[in-house]
Parts: structure tokens; sequence; C-alpha cells
């Protein structure tokens, strides 16, 4: 690789490292970027679903939601574990669920059955990041780690089951209200 500067085994820039060919990210770098994309998701997001029961779409809001929640599900594979794990899955049904709902809405442009579809995705994305925040929350808030160290306790799984029904609920009544509404406008 060539940079311009004589590199021996190592040059920290910052939070890059360069080792050979190789390009690493300080993980606390890697930690702010995915936590930053995360929230921008959750935000628009919300944004997003909100505009599915009003029949208008703000396609920055939209464009936004949907880069930003296949990012932090994309960056979140670069984040070590021990093999594939639950994290990894709950990643895998997020980008799914992503992928429809972009094929939904930039392929077929809400045509007949895929504007329900593109409504349930949006939420079940939405959803899944609302998901990753509680277990984070779990994990990292001393009064809610205290209710839940290892999170298989009950207060974890009652925020888990309520967040789930909840929106479920949601996910049924947008898909409806975005079906049954006409053209929406984009903004």
């Amino acid at each position: 690789m060539t940079t311009g500067v004589d590199i021996d085994d190592t040059v920290a820039l910052s939070s890059l490292s360069v080792r050979g060919d190789t390009v690493i990210l300080d993980p606390s770098t890697l930690t702010g970027i995915h936590t930053l994309l995360s929230l921008a998701a959750l935000t628009t997001g919300a944004l997003a679903v909100l505009g599915l029961f009003l029949a208008w779409e703000s396609v920055v809001w939209t464009t936004l939601f949907l880069a930003t929640a296949t990012a932090t599900s994309a960056t979140g594979f670069l984040f070590s574990g021990p093999g594939f794990g639950p994290s990894h899955w709950v990643g895998v049904l997020s980008l799914i669920a992503l992928l429809f709902a972009v094929i939904g809405r930039y392929g077929y442009r809400l045509a007949g059955p895929w504007r329900r579809t593109y409504a349930i995705c949006v939420v079940i994305a939405l959803y899944f990041l609302v998901f990753v925040a509680i277990a984070q929350a779990f994990a990292k808030a001393p009064a809610l780690h205290a209710l839940a160290p290892t999170g298989s306790e009950p207060p974890f799984a009652i925020a888990q089951a309520v967040a789930l029904v909840l929106f479920a609920v949601v996910g049924f009544a947008a898909a409806r209200a975005f079906r049954y509404r006409g053209a929406f406008s984009a903004r």
C-alpha cells in the first residue's frame, strides 16, 4: 500500500493504525461511530414510522433511516465476540428487514403489496434497534445492570417483551394505516 509515508510495522494516525497493507480502526472510535449511527437510526426511524401513520414520507428522513440503520447493523459485525452469537443474528435479521424495505420503497416504489411490506419492514428494523438499545441499557446502566446482571433475569425479559408487544401493535397499525392512505407527499 502506498501512503506517501515511510511505514515500518505500525504507524498510528490518530484513531487509525496501519499495519502492512491493513488499516485498523481504533475500537473506541468504532464504538463511537456505531453509537452515533444507532442514535441517528433510532431518531430517524421514529420519524419514518410516524410518517407511516400520517401517510407522509420525508425522502430525507426515510433515506437517512435506511442508511443509518443499515450502517449500524453492518458495523455491529466489526465488534469481536466469541463466534456467531445472538447479536450477530439480530444484525442479520435487521439487514434482511432493511433489504425488503429498500426493495419495496425504491425498487417497487410502494406498488401493490410492497407498500405494506415496506411499512412492516421499517417497523421491524426500528424494533431491532430498540431491542439492542434495551440490551445495551441493561448492560451499561448501573441501575438496570443491577436488576439483570446476566440479561436472563425477569426485568430484562419483561422490558424486551413489552417492546415486542408494543412494536407488534405499532407494526400492525402502521401497515394498516399506510396501506389505506392514498398517495403520500414526499418532502
